[in-house]
């Protein structure tokens, strides 16, 4: 079982940085694979980035790349989102994912935490 739990999140004006947390407590697997997902106001919900837990590897969504970096310390069992330039579109509710199956398949989802970027 895992749990992942969000941290970081608040108000910033337009072109400041943010940086979350995310806390993969319980077991991490040799498969284990994280992302960042964020849902704005009556919008679906947005992939962002994952990281293969193992070897860093990263992938980010189009509308991020170059904006956001995810990043994981494996010895502390956390994963991190650094965004930059934030822009008021990016205001939405961050959520941290975990899959143990290797694959991109989230079955574990933390609370959220908020961003608001104000103009």
């Amino acid at each position: 079982q895992v749990q992942p739990i969000e941290s970081g999140g608040g108000v910033v004006q337009a072109g400041d940085s943010l940086r979350l947390s995310c806390a993969a407590s319980g077991r991490t697997f040799r498969n284990f694979v994280m992302g960042w997902f964020r849902q704005a106001p009556g919008k679906e919900r947005e992939f962002l980035a994952h990281i293969i837990w193992a070897s860093g590897d990263a992938y980010y969504a189009d509308s991020v790349k170059g904006r956001f970096t995810i990043s994981r310390d494996s010895a502390k069992n956390m994963m991190y989102l650094q965004m930059n330039s934030l822009q008021p579109e990016d205001t939405a509710i961050y959520y941290c994912a975990a899959s143990n199956t290797g694959s991109t398949d989230f079955g574990y989802w933390g609370q959220g935490t908020q961003v608001t970027v104000s103009s």
